[in-house]
């Protein structure tokens, strides 16, 4: 059968980048990078959403472009706590947030307080949306939301522990650990909204950062039992160059798809999309540069015993 030959390669047929020499700058400044991004989750800390902070949020729209500070003028003397007002999308459309009030009564309450101070500085202003959220229900979504990340982490674990070994269990939790670290410190330092669609697509992150990794590595199986003798730094060299082509396409198409949502898909969904734009490179150059160098540490000959050609699996098409 004949098959034909690709129109177009993004890397070329047989190419050697010696990744490996650059594999303890990579990993280092790797680490660096996650060791600040836990420190910026903490200090200034993550943007949290109404869905894992509680309030209310209204999105408002004046029938001509909004004086912002006669506006927080008029919801700050409303003796509401701390009330927040920023552009939302244009001019015309504000964003106010406002502290949980309590019941439902007093939420109520709050919204017509709102509504009358808006009606007295902008006339005609509309209220288009309003959601709340009380404290105990953002707790329990945002405690709901780290258990999902845990138990995604776990279930990756297992799955590459049984489908190889270990040792890649261990490269690829220890990658992703590293690259979720990095999701957190980028949403810290752009002040992106951590809420529900956020996590959404962190998790949709790990799942992509997962499959990248099981490409290589099934690459690195095989070639550990075609070349049994083969210096394993040449070895795992071999394999990333191998899948190279196919690790940057998946990770272009991904691209292609995310970048017009982050430029054009307003403000419902840009969060999610600049987010996953940062995690599909991220990943990418993980998959290239951390994930399977880190494997060189765990030693030859564990790596090479763990090549059984009865458990391995088949190759990742190039």
């Amino acid at each position: 059968m004949f098959l034909a030959r690709p129109l177009f390669r993004l890397v070329p047929d047989n190419t050697h980048i010696p990744f490996m020499k650059g594999r303890k700058i990579g990993i280092a400044i790797s680490i660096l990078l996650s060791i600040a991004s836990i420190i910026l989750g903490f200090y200034p800390g993550l943007e949290k959403g109404i869905d894992f902070r509680g309030g209310i949020v209204m999105e408002v729209r004046t029938p001509s472009p909004a004086n912002i500070g006669e506006l927080r003028n008029a919801t700050g003397r409303l003796g509401l706590g701390d009330v927040g007002l920023q552009e939302f999308g244009d001019a015309s459309t504000v964003l106010i947030r406002l502290p949980v009030q309590g019941d439902e009564a007093a939420t109520q309450d709050a919204v017509i307080k709102v509504r009358n101070a808006l009606e007295s500085v902008s006339p005609g202003a509309r209220i288009l949306r309003t959601e709340a959220v009380g404290n105990r229900v953002s707790g329990e979504l945002f405690t709901g939301s780290l258990i999902a990340l845990g138990i995604s982490m776990l279930a990756m674990m297992i799955y590459i522990w049984v489908r190889f070994e270990w040792q890649f269990a261990v490269g690829a939790i220890v990658t992703l650990l590293l690259e979720t670290t990095k999701v957190v410190g980028f949403l810290a330092i752009t002040r992106i909204e951590f809420n529900l669609t956020t996590v959404a697509a962190v998790l949709t992150i790990i799942g992509f950062s997962v499959n990248d990794k099981v490409v290589v590595y099934d690459r690195m199986r095989e070639n550990l039992r075609k070349y049994k003798t083969m210096p394993l730094r040449d070895l795992i060299d071999r394999s990333i160059n191998e899948t190279l082509n196919r690790t940057l396409g998946t990770s272009m198409t991904l691209l292609l798809s995310a970048v017009p949502l982050a430029l054009f898909g307003g403000d419902a969904l840009s969060g999610f999309a600049i987010t996953m734009v940062f995690g599909i490179i991220a990943s990418t150059s993980s998959s290239i540069f951390i994930a399977a160098p880190m494997l060189l540490f765990l030693g030859d000959n564990r790596l090479r015993r763990s090549a059984d050609p009865v458990k391995a699996p088949a190759a990742a098409p190039r």
